[in-house]
């Protein structure tokens, strides 16, 4: 399938009312805005955007996409390190006007829209003291979390995102609603936990909630950098027999002003750790007990944090504008070699305001199996993340080959596997996101997208 002529403006009318929604052209005035993403290296311009109310206006865009031979990407919202929600003279469906969340506390589920922020979800569900496990920065999109996986804090004690999906709705290539689920076109419902964004335009997830908080026993502690190989070392063995409840991380990078650090230390190169118990506060300080004990930290910021509040802790160091690209591998352990590679790395970071955080992983999550659902890589202790961020587009080329040549350096020490919500490029990490799972997804793909219409993602081609 390739993408041809731009349509006319008089087909462009006929689309726009079909739309409860807007349709935006270049040179409209919300056009910018609404091609604009969080990772401020994508620059793309879409022929139009359709801005979408609800189901009829993302069948009615999918429709005019395939008839038009158009290439289509799909905007949640918006915070995919790749920009996969952009593309160049085809079609943006923005989703992010539909955002609701609707909560069944007695059930203990929740119906969400693709628009949808983490912040959103944990908004709603925390006010009857509930939650859904997801990621770490709540501007995130719940679709693009959920395509590819999710993980976060509550991950090792009830599992990844896609664990806890009951069911989706999705607008599939040739513009039909389907619903799918374990018991209704479950090879659909497979496809879209872990296969990203190559099966349709999902309009409704629906997750399992749990008793979470209000609230839990979390918080960072803050070394200096020179503590980071005695201090990684201590986190990992603390880490092999930790309960579920617990997740302890560790990220690499200079100390940004965070208020509960003096200013001395401010830009100097620090590793925090990052503890999380999913259980009661007083459970959480005996268990937490050996990490808040070791050595000299510079502070320690753990304590009783409402949930909603701490999912929300990093979001100033994310906001959205900057320039970030991202590589990624997954551990099923942290060698010694490992860890050493990571703290050289980290002594010539490229900036101060990149990254590199080990988030620890397993538990629930490892008792999954691989085929359960299209996400592989149960096996998994730990995800790397190379998180290079920068302001100034001079720095690109210096950003960029420090973090693939870190990249490279760390394969040895890795499993083979990437979370695919971490891949920059546009394409060529497909095998390592899928793995083993890939054959199935191919099958999957060319039942509900023959001509790969929904390829802006990391794509699984259908058969010829």
């Amino acid at each position: 399938m390739s993408v041809t002529t731009t349509p006319t403006d008089d087909e462009a009318d006929v689309l726009e009312e079909q739309l409860r929604g807007e349709l935006l052209r270049p040179g409209d005035s919300r056009y910018d805005e609404a091609r604009s993403v969080w990772n401020g290296m994508v620059d793309r311009h879409p022929a139009m955007i359709v801005r979408a109310r609800g189901v009829s206006d993302v069948i009615a865009a999918v429709s005019f996409a395939r008839e038009h031979e158009l290439l289509l990407s799909v905007r949640g919202a918006g915070h995919n390190i790749a920009g996969n929600a952009v593309c160049d003279d085809g079609l943006e469906l923005d989703l992010s006007r539909m955002r609701s969340v609707r909560v069944d506390p007695a059930g203990k589920t929740a119906q969400v829209e693709p628009g949808a922020t983490l912040a959103d979800v944990d908004h709603e569900t925390q006010e009857f003291g509930l939650a859904t496990p997801l990621g770490i920065n709540s501007t995130t999109g719940i679709a693009g979390l959920t395509l590819g996986g999710g993980f976060g804090w509550l991950t090792r004690k009830y599992g990844m995102t896609v664990d806890n999906l009951r069911s989706v709705d999705v607008v599939t290539a040739d513009g039909e609603l389907r619903h799918a689920s374990e018991g209704e076109n479950a090879d659909l419902f497979w496809g879209v936990r872990g296969g990203s964004g190559n099966f349709g335009v999902v309009t409704s997830f629906e997750f399992d909630l749990h008793e979470v908080g209000p609230e839990v026993l979390s918080g960072p502690i803050v070394y200096s950098g020179e503590d980071a190989p005695a201090v990684l070392r201590h986190v990992r063995d603390f880490n092999e027999d930790a309960p579920d409840e617990s997740a302890v991380w560790t990220i690499l990078r200079a100390a940004p002003p965070l208020p509960f650090l003096p200013e001395n230390v401010h830009g100097v190169g620090v590793v925090i750790v990052v503890a999380f118990y999913a259980g009661s506060l007083e459970d959480g300080e005996e268990v937490l007990a050996p990490i808040r004990e070791f050595g000299d930290p510079i502070a320690d910021a753990v304590g009783p944090h409402r949930y909603a509040e701490f999912q929300q802790a990093f979001d100033p160091l994310l906001t959205e504008g900057a320039r970030n690209y991202w590589k990624s591998h997954n551990f099923d352990e942290l060698s010694d070699d490992a860890i050493d590679t990571a703290i050289e790395y980290a002594e010539k970071l490229p900036s101060p305001l990149s990254e590199i955080f080990f988030g620890q992983v397993g538990g629930a999550m490892a008792r999954v199996q691989t085929d359960a659902t299209a996400y592989p890589h149960r096996d998994a202790a730990y995800a790397m993340n190379v998180h290079t961020r920068w302001e100034d587009p001079a720095m690109d080329d210096r950003c960029i080959a420090w973090a693939r040549e870190f990249y490279e350096d760390m394969r040895t020490h890795a499993m083979g596997g990437v979370y695919v919500n971490f891949i920059s490029e546009l394409e060529g990490e497909e095998s390592l996101a899928y793995g083993e799972n890939h054959d199935r997804l191919v099958e999957v793909k060319t039942r509900y997208d023959p001509t790969n219409l929904f390829r802006m993602n990391q794509n699984v081609e259908p058969a010829a």
